[in-house]
């Protein structure tokens, strides 16, 4: 079923599939649950089934035991013909889903690895942990982490070491090493914060990010080596505000919801046509300015191809189920929200081949 739906997008027949099955693409959501059991996990597993989703997300609250994953795993992958994206942050050092105490490799930083290992011996690191992600079903990795070490006191980047360097061209170097291991374990990549959260002074989850006066051009350049070597699966958008770069209709518009910055930047000036990621819509700097149907439709008119919802804000076995009627509902009412559902589902499907 997968391989004809596919054949169907390369063909010019993407737009058969139905506004729900298209909708349901674009949805990636988390759970709550640690095992096949828990009702929580069924009831994902079956969002899966129906349609409504087309991935999951862990968080370190999923994790009981590497079975356990691997089990929920399997029951996912199949519950539906098309391969549910099953996703994680596993960066290494603080940021890790998979952890020793349930007998995960740990591995170092992105800042310890570029200062301790070249980047042959980054990519042999990268190797290992993706071989033991793939072994246990994830399908794609929310990384690596491309923002430029620039600001020391940065909330959210350095204060966990999450940036490979300040020098973009030592950040693409690691975060190519990064993409390369997963590719060879069969695992995909999302590189992230666009358009850069180094030089930020606050943090996204808490509340809105002003990087109007801290941001630098030289922040786009890793994202723009990286999509000319053609190695980038994924790129994930980060919830700042840049007032020369917002667009939208007025107001203090995020990246995440900006027209500019996806489609003129990253889309036109960058050269990028593979999926685009929303960072979690239920960060503050979004849940605290806009209500769910406002920022559901906002990111896909801006060119957000897949919503990624943590589901912790006030979780609800429904979320999937909302979100699917708010851009079904637009879609039937607005031909040209339609066009961008049918434009980001025959991406989704271009990027799920590869798994």
């Amino acid at each position: 079923m997968l391989l004809m739906m596919l054949s169907m997008i390369f063909t010019g027949g993407a737009f058969a599939a139905s506004l729900e099955t298209m909708v349901g693409q674009m949805i990636l959501i988390g759970f709550q649950g640690k095992s096949v059991e828990a009702a929580g996990v069924r009831a994902v597993r079956d969002d899966i089934a129906a349609g409504r989703i087309g991935g999951v997300m862990y968080l370190r609250t999923n994790v009981a035991s590497l079975s356990a994953v691997n089990a929920m795993n399997d029951m996912f992958s199949d519950a539906h013909d098309i391969a549910p994206l099953i996703a994680l942050d596993q960066e290494g050092g603080s940021i890790e889903r998979l952890t020793k105490a349930v007998g995960f490799e740990e591995i170092p930083s992105a800042e310890r690895i570029a200062a301790n290992y070249d980047v042959n011996q980054a990519k042999n690191i990268y190797a290992r942990m993706a071989r033991g992600l793939a072994d246990l079903g994830f399908t794609i990795n929310f990384g690596p982490v491309v923002d430029l070490n620039l600001n020391p006191n940065n909330p959210i980047i350095a204060r966990y070491g999450r940036s490979f360097s300040a020098n973009a061209q030592v950040v693409a170097a690691y975060a190519g090493a990064f993409i390369d291991a997963h590719h060879g374990a069969g695992v995909l990549t999302a590189l992230k914060h666009f358009p850069g959260h180094g030089s930020s002074r606050a943090d996204s989850h808490e509340g809105f990010v002003d990087i109007t006066d801290y941001w630098q051009p030289v922040e786009l350049e890793p994202y723009q080596r990286l999509i000319q070597q053609n190695r980038v699966d994924v790129v994930m958008m980060a919830h700042l505000y840049h007032r020369q770069y917002a667009g939208g209709a007025g107001g203090q518009t995020p990246a995440s919801l900006s027209k500019v910055w996806i489609n003129d930047i990253l889309r036109r000036q960058l050269g990028y046509d593979g999926v685009v990621i929303s960072d979690d819509m239920e960060m503050g700097a979004i849940r605290s300015h806009y209500t769910l149907a406002q920022s559901v439709v906002l990111a896909v008119e801006a060119g957000t191809d897949i919503l990624l919802f943590s589901n912790t804000a006030n979780y609800r076995t429904s979320l999937a189920r909302e979100i699917g009627d708010i851009l079904m509902a637009e879609a039937r009412s607005n031909s040209a929200f339609r066009a961008r559902i049918e434009q980001s589902y025959a991406r989704i499907m271009r990027l799920k081949q590869r798994l």
